[in-house]
């Protein structure tokens, strides 16, 4: 075995695609482990201190994962030893008495974030949901580092306000975190994905800072409290290229912005109005013309829902294949209307 090139051993190791078979193969002698380590372009760790342990083992890893606590020394470790990585999924997973509010100086913080930003200029997914300790400076610096991302994940981070909303729309000319931005650009042609879930300091007037975003596929503002119609009219509904939209339980929207939805985005296909308590059956009908609706989910609102009002979404906009509808409303719909709708091969739920 010892004959054997590394070449060789790269084009072996290759044929396995089963993780398991490839653990097999790093277990044959250290020559072996050394190549599998080499060539190994994902990673998952549950133990974060032992980093120092194995990583240097695998310094050409393209996707990193961990969902525990993770001290900033280790997250710079992370980024010098690793400095391919790609896609960092560090969404936060609450365990025990690790609750995401709780984690305070056991996680990495804007300083460990900002270590990520300078480590990897090729970074096309980042997730960071339920960090606590992300803020608006680490953000910046991410924003200003990596011109490739694609998908950003800052839900439940609850220090990120309207200032990091201006760095990623590519509209923030500033020096106060040692560079600026060029006028429009950066993330505003390349992010697809944007999740600002629970981020609840976000306002109108950072929602505005995003209207330049001319890729962005999927939002998700599922509840930021101080959002409303304004902040859609001006900038979400004019997101052309927009697919999939969680608005739910923005309580201040209302049917002005469902108008302004229907008649924009009109590649729009998954919308969740889950809880928006003033938005009214005027879904229905604003909707009803759309092209490209495939799924509406509308439940926990107060406003009742007729047999009639739902007829005319499901036979007015062909592409709908399923609706979420509030269950309290069903016994408003006949059982003949859920028959057509059946036959009409729209799925229809109560929930």
């Amino acid at each position: 075995m010892e004959r054997l090139s590394d070449d060789l051993l790269a084009l072996i190791l290759d044929k396995f695609e089963d993780p398991n078979d490839r653990k097999s193969f790093s277990q044959v002698c250290k020559n072996w482990l050394r190549v599998e380590g080499f060539h190994r372009s994902t990673l998952q760790v549950f133990e974060p201190d032992l980093l120092p342990n194995f990583l240097p083992r695998f310094p050409n890893l393209l996707k990193f994962q961990a969902s525990t606590p993770i001290r900033n020394s280790l997250i710079q470790f992370l980024a010098n030893t690793c400095p391919r990585i790609q896609v960092l999924n560090l969404n936060y997973k609450e365990t025990g008495d690790h609750r995401c509010e709780n984690v305070g100086e056991d996680d990495f913080d804007d300083e460990g974030l900002c270590d990520i930003a300078r480590g990897y200029r090729d970074l096309r997914k980042v997730l960071l949901r339920r960090r606590s300790g992300i803020g608006n400076h680490g953000v910046v610096s991410l924003v200003g580092f990596s011109g490739n991302l694609r998908n950003l994940d800052l839900g439940f981070c609850r220090r990120v306000s309207d200032e990091a909303l201006e760095s990623i729309g590519g509209v923030l000319v500033d020096n106060r975190y040692g560079f600026g931005f060029l006028g429009k650009g950066y993330l505003c042609n390349a992010l697809r994905i944007l999740n600002l879930a629970e981020c609840d300091q976000i306002t109108d007037c950072g929602l505005i800072y995003l209207k330049e975003m001319s890729c962005l596929e999927e939002l998700n503002l599922a509840p930021c409290g101080k959002v409303t119609d304004i902040g859609f009219e001006m900038a979400v509904a004019t997101f052309w290229t927009l697919k999939k939209l969680n608005m739910s339980w923005l309580i201040d929207v209302s049917h002005v912005t469902m108008v302004a939805l229907a008649r924009n985005c009109r590649n729009l296909e998954v919308l969740d109005l889950s809880g928006c308590e003033i938005v009214s059956e005027t879904v229905f009908r604003a909707f009803a013309s759309h092209g490209s609706l495939k799924e509406l989910i509308w439940t926990d609102n107060e406003f009742a829902i007729t047999g009639h009002d739902l007829e005319y979404l499901v036979f007015g906009c062909s592409t709908l294949e399923r609706t979420v509808l509030d269950k309290r409303f069903r016994v408003w719909v006949p059982l003949a209307v859920e028959e057509r709708i059946l036959r009409r091969n729209c799925v229809l739920e109560w929930g």
